[in-house]
């Protein structure tokens, strides 16, 4: 080997076998060392380099676990032969997304919840226990979820929402999305969905996502209009029957009956039930579920504790029929459940303990405070008409005075943040003037506040 060696030059910023290794390296692959050709003896690359011995037998020894030289016997090291790089493609890096900031002083967000409720001590508690009294919890558990939660879940929604399942029927997943999404892939024969509209935009995102057509479906004063289901091609129908999201109407027992004969009357047609925020209601007991009145197995039923403990908490269920629990087994059986086992353990620990029964007593009477204090506020704005208060973490308020547009720039102009009903609408004309605002994510302080600057920019 001549001694135009390609030298490194060292530097202290890393140990010298690794920079030895990564000057050779990037030699070969640059083709600078062609390959075949033949490196300095371990002798020789010491005394042309001034390093020691073990720095160049690490570095060789580098070289050849990753292929990049071929020790030959007899005759020491050669280069092996790369593929040159392809060339790189020009492309910037984008900047980091800068921290968002909160837009509005008060933000009327439909999906947020007050934390101060959340039962931290009581949580951490339950979480200690899970980690340290279950070490088998690190192993692989059920793709559907352990079985001691699922039993905990079916007795649960047995008790609360009359909903009729095994445990071996629930399916536990990070999210109602993500089970949604799952759900869809196990129905690749529907191609079209019904969904209600106004509706649950994420509900449309996901029939885009997997190559479905969206049916919009009209929403009365009873939920899902049935007539204009009979009338569309779809044999998917997903409905939220006990607090329709965002006109906030409760599907009665005979708009629910005909949903039912809809999806018993034809194969493969599939109700799927949305039942995400229904422990809330203020002027009666929770309606049990459409699942309890199904006797042909139509009905998927899918809940989330987004709302009733927290969204980061991320566990949702659905209840398969046990048609669609035989292809979910055989299509996802190899995969692993997406929530934490310990997570798990510790929600049905929340549930076996009373915890969840006392803090949805705590939270509801907290919601139902504030949601009465935002309503009332408000309904103090001349023509102002507030529906959908009864359930739930938001409603709708009317105020014909002004058009959409102007309700929602007045309120900005004064830092509030609110949709328009318009946004959740499809093929339907919304209401006119008419606003969804949540309120479970704000205090009763900032509520007041809130109410007061739509006051003045309403009035």
């Amino acid at each position: 080997m001549p001694d135009s060696f390609p030298l490194p030059v060292f530097t202290e910023d890393a140990p010298l076998y690794d920079q030895l290794y990564r000057h050779i390296a990037a030699a070969i692959q640059s083709g600078t060392l062609s390959p075949g050709s033949k490196l300095p003896s371990k002798r020789r690359l010491c005394a042309l380099a001034g390093v020691s011995m073990s720095t160049v037998e690490t570095a060789y020894s580098l070289l050849a676990a990753e292929g990049y030289v071929l020790a030959k016997p007899r005759s020491g090291y050669v280069c092996a032969d790369l593929l040159p790089p392809a060339p790189a493609a020009p492309a910037s890096v984008p900047e980091a997304a800068p921290v968002p900031t909160p837009k509005w002083a008060y933000d009327c967000s439909t999906s947020a919840v007050d934390t101060s409720a959340f039962p931290f001590s009581s949580w951490a508690r339950i979480t200690k226990e899970a980690v340290y009294e279950n070490p088998g919890l690190l192993q692989r558990g059920s793709p559907q979820g352990d079985a001691p939660l699922r039993t905990a879940l079916a007795e649960l929604l047995a008790q609360y929402r009359g909903v009729r399942c095994s445990p071996e029927q629930v399916v536990v997943g990070a999210g109602a999305d993500y089970l949604l999404s799952l759900l869809l892939q196990l129905l690749p024969e529907q191609k079209a969905i019904a969904l209600e509209d106004p509706g649950y935009p994420a509900a449309y995102a996901a029939a885009s996502l997997h190559g479905r057509e969206a049916v919009p479906i009209p929403v009365d004063s009873e939920g899902m209009c049935p007539e204009a289901l009979e009338k569309s091609a779809a044999g998917l129908a997903y409905v939220v029957p006990s607090h329709q999201f965002p006109m906030g109407v409760t599907m009665p027992a005979g708009r629910r009956s005909r949903l039912l004969h809809w999806a018993a009357s034809a194969p493969n047609r599939w109700l799927i039930e949305d039942d995400y925020d229904s422990e809330f209601r203020y002027s009666s007991r929770p309606i049990p579920a459409l699942q309890g009145l199904d006797r042909a197995g139509r009905v998927v039923y899918m809940g989330t504790f987004s709302r009733s403990i927290a969204p980061a908490i991320r566990v949702a269920y659905m209840i398969l029929p046990p048609e669609l629990l035989e292809r979910y087994r055989a299509t996802f059986s190899h995969g692993a459940c997406t929530v934490s086992r310990f997570e798990q353990e510790s929600l049905r620990r929340f549930l076996a303990q009373g915890l969840y029964g006392r803090h949805l007593r705590r939270t509801g009477n907290l919601y139902r405070k504030k949601c009465a204090l935002f309503a009332g506020a408000l309904e103090e704005i001349p023509g102002v008409t507030v529906s959908g208060a009864d359930a739930g973490l938001h409603f709708l308020v009317t105020l014909p005075r002004f058009s959409e547009g102007e309700l929602v720039a007045r309120a900005a102009a004064k830092s509030v943040g609110i949709h328009p009903l318009s946004r959740y609408c499809h093929a339907v004309e919304a209401k006119p003037s008419t606003m969804v605002l949540g309120f479970a994510g704000l205090t009763e302080t900032e509520l007041g506040k809130a109410a007061a600057l739509l006051k003045e920019a309403w009035t």
